[in-house]
């Protein structure tokens, strides 16, 4: 059973920056390909960004692409998710996510951050 904890949302200003962090226990953190999530205020949630387990690909959704970046370190057992250029528009709840099988499929999630961004 995989735990996950993430960290790091808050209020940040349009254009500025903030970096998610996820901390993973309970497993062997390699053996997971790793995702974030959002889920906005009355909307549905929506996929973000996903790395496999030895960071050799990254895939992004259209909306985060070129502003978001998602890393990993298995030494430490944390995925991060580093938010640039934030748009109000990028206010929601994020989620991280592990997969044993595949990227595209995971089986545990985390409690969420908020991450609000003001115009």
């Amino acid at each position: 059973q995989v735990q996950l904890v993430e960290s790091g949302g808050g209020l940040v200003q349009a254009g500025g920056s903030l970096r998610l962090s996820c901390a993973a226990s309970g497993g062997t953190f390699s053996d997971y390909a790793m995702g974030w999530f959002r889920q906005a205020p009355g909307k549905e949630g929506e996929f973000a960004a996903a790395i496999t387990w030895n960071s050799s690909s990254t895939r992004y959704a259209d909306s985060v692409k070129g502003r978001f970046t998602i890393s990993r370190d298995n030494a430490e057992n944390t995925v991060y998710l580093q938010m640039t250029s934030l748009k109000p528009d990028d206010t929601a709840v994020y989620y991280c996510a592990a997969g044993r099988s595949s990227w595209y499929r995971f089986e545990y999630w985390g409690q969420g951050t908020q991450v609000t961004v003001s115009s």
